[in-house]
């Protein structure tokens, strides 16, 4: 039997939903003077050590959460100071648009870079302060269920298991943590989460969800490049036609930048890689300009959920909830989610703690819940969003973009239509037959360079004696099919050289480097078979990124 722990709320993932669901939920019970027990589980290592963002943060949330975040030292220091929006038209030209041809959304003023990793490490502070108990190195690896299929909690992932699934001289049984309300908020294509959508049919009267792959690094500059506040942002080159996304380039404090580029992974050509598009991308005079004779520092990768409005399950069930970007709450028209998804966390929070002072423990939180998202910000800026990324799908980069500067700069997003993108991401991909080959050239190691020294930079480490958490649901898909036909896109697509083709004596086969694995989550969202499931592995593995 395992050891049972028992609380008023449980939440899944330390990330800014979690954490802001946590202090919301102890700053009501102060308010009320009513005692409640609330445990927030974090698979990293520490929290923050999975947290990767570009990251642009508007203060909105914040401000409603913690007015005085300035007085409480909070990590949003380096404020936006100048905003660009580059088109690549190649791998030399570009074009600066003119801020009066920029979407409203993409515009920062009053916003923040920062490391949402580091935000994160204050939220967590400032959340045991409350009286708010936190456990990093614990990977929530089940959800229970009541005998009426009610979420009852969940349990977390046994330690020292071998690779043969045997108990090793390190075996540490997992945990059940039983609560009134399990929160949710594992960040994008959360593994459970994704069984609670499926069990609870949350997403049945949604559009299809979309994401992006978003590839990041910290480069530390020469001093008399360094340009504090500087935001630019671009499309273009060396994305073609046939593959939508944008890069990223913020100058933070201490002489760094961090630089990036997200690829949407509904992308056509089963050659494409992301990663070698993001190293080519550095050659380009407009972000070579402020690397050159710098020095990369970090690397991480992670998908976004970018579907919006349109593709957002319903968030609450039977005994818990959805936060964040675990349910999709980004705004992709303004490319940021920590501000939707802190309001995220809030008003689960505040439908929550209503349910228990009510001595209501049990059953749908759907109409409380309801009733506030309609009535919130949060609501009302992903409704005037809801046809940025659909536009974008539909009639491409430029047509797209003229559609969304219309829709937002011209009407507010309030065009009385809603554009819809039913075509899941990984149908987009074509075979290798009908797939234009592309040619990436070799990293200079200078501006750019391979995914095994990436990883190398982003901490990554898992236990080697433990089960594999990528699993193939058939391991005969990839040599039958994958291979033959779309040339095994895995080895491309994953951002961290977890799957290979080798030859094993009998033919080409797939090969899974688990320990690679930055927990990005492409593999589960991308493979044209869906044949492959990424699951939870031993608490405390994966990435351990220190600022990102």
């Amino acid at each position: 039997m395992r050891e049972v722990m028992d609380f008023d709320v449980v939440i899944v993932g330390a990330g800014p939903s979690g954490l802001s669901a946590a202090c919301r939920l102890m700053q009501l019970s102060k308010q009320e003077n009513q005692q409640i027990s609330v445990c927030v589980v974090e698979k990293g290592s520490e929290v923050g050590a999975h947290i990767l963002s570009g990251a642009i943060i508007e203060p909105r949330a914040i401000d409603e959460l913690f007015p005085d975040w300035r007085t409480l030292g909070a990590p949003l220091t380096t404020s936006v100071t100048e905003d660009r929006l580059l088109f690549l038209s190649d791998n030399k030209k570009s074009i600066t648009l003119p801020q009066v041809a920029v979407p409203k959304p993409l515009h920062n003023q009053g916003n923040y870079i920062a490391s949402l990793g580091n935000v994160c490490r204050w939220l967590a502070e400032q959340a045991e302060a409350l009286g708010v108990e936190i456990f990093p190195g614990f990977a929530a690896a089940e959800v229970l269920y009541h005998e009426d299929g009610s979420v009852k909690g969940i349990a977390t992932g046994d330690m020292g298991v071998s690779k043969d699934g045997q108990p090793n001289s390190q075996y540490m049984q997992g945990m059940e943590l039983h609560a009134k309300f399990t929160l949710f908020g594992e960040g994008c294509r959360g593994h459970l989460g994704k069984e609670l959508i499926h069990k609870f049919g949350l997403a049945d009267e949604s559009d299809a969800q979309h994401y992006g792959l978003g590839m990041k690094e910290i480069w530390d500059i020469n001093p008399e490049l360094h340009r504090p506040g500087l935001v630019v942002h671009g499309f273009g080159w060396p994305l073609d036609k046939n593959a939508g996304g944008g890069f990223f380039l913020y100058h933070t404090d201490n002489h760094q930048l961090v630089v990036g580029l997200i690829v949407d992974l509904n992308y056509s050509n089963t050659h494409l890689s992301p990663f070698d598009e993001f190293q080519r991308l550095k050659h380009h005079p407009q972000l070579a300009q402020y690397l050159k004779g710098g020095s990369r520092v970090s690397y991480g990768a992670r998908a976004i959920a970018k579907g919006g409005l349109n593709a957002l399950p319903v968030m609450s069930f039977a005994g818990g909830m959805l936060l964040g970007c675990n349910a999709g709450t980004l705004n992709v028209a303004k490319i940021k989610g920590t501000h939707t998804a802190m309001k995220s966390g809030m008003l689960c929070a505040e439908t929550v703690f209503d349910l228990l002072n009510n001595d209501v423990t049990s059953g749908s939180t759907d109409a409380v819940f309801e009733a506030k998202f309609k009535q919130s910000w949060l609501y009302e800026e992903l409704h005037s969003s809801r046809n940025f990324g659909p536009a974008l799908h539909k009639y491409g980069t430029l047509a797209g973009g003229g559609f969304n500067y219309i829709d937002q700069n011209w009407f507010g997003g309030k065009l009385p239509l809603s554009l819809r993108d039913n075509i899941e991401d990984h149908a987009c991909l074509l075979p290798s037959s009908e797939s234009k080959p592309i040619t990436y050239p070799k990293p200079d190691g200078i501006l750019s360079f391979d995914k095994l020294t990436s990883v190398f930079l982003s901490n990554t480490n898992h236990e080697e004696d433990q089960p594999c958490h990528l699993s193939l649901l058939d391991h005969s898909v990839p040599s039958k099919h994958n291979i033959p036909i779309f040339d095994e896109p895995a080895a491309r697509y994953c951002p961290a050289g977890v799957y290979e083709v080798v030859d094993n004596g009998g033919g080409n086969a797939l090969q899974i480097n688990a320990q690679n694995c930055l927990h990005c989550k492409t593999c589960d969202i991308k493979d044209p078979s869906q044949n492959i499931r990424w699951t939870v592995p031993e608490g405390g593995g994966g990435p351990s990124y220190p600022n990102m």
